[in-house]
């Protein structure tokens, strides 16, 4: 499970520069065990994501939008009023950012 925040609002510390890719991606990982720490898209272009398990306040943070919902598995599809996206829900999360 993933976090979007804005990019200016947080920062990825204690990781290597990270490694781009030809599809524009750039993802952190820890340079001790490889896990990953952080990944930004070029069609969200504003946002960086962080697995939740990754954040120290996660508890604390309150979701908005529920992606990739059409490939949950029945026993992970949270039941709470959110709004649902099949897909990455990059419409209304560039929205959201303007």
């Amino acid at each position: 499970m993933f976090a979007g925040f804005d990019h200016k609002t947080l920062q990825i510390s204690g990781a290597e520069d990270g490694t781009r890719f030809d599809s524009g991606a750039h993802r952190w990982m820890c340079p001790k065990c490889g896990s990953p720490l952080g990944a930004t898209f070029p069609y969200l272009p504003d946002q960086i994501y962080v697995p939740v398990g990754v954040l120290n306040d996660a508890a604390d943070l309150q979701p908005s939008l529920h992606c990739h919902a059409g490939q949950a598995l029945h026993w992970a599809t949270p039941d709470d009023g959110l709004p649902h996206s099949d897909g990455t829900g990059r419409d209304v999360l560039n929205k959201a950012s303007q």
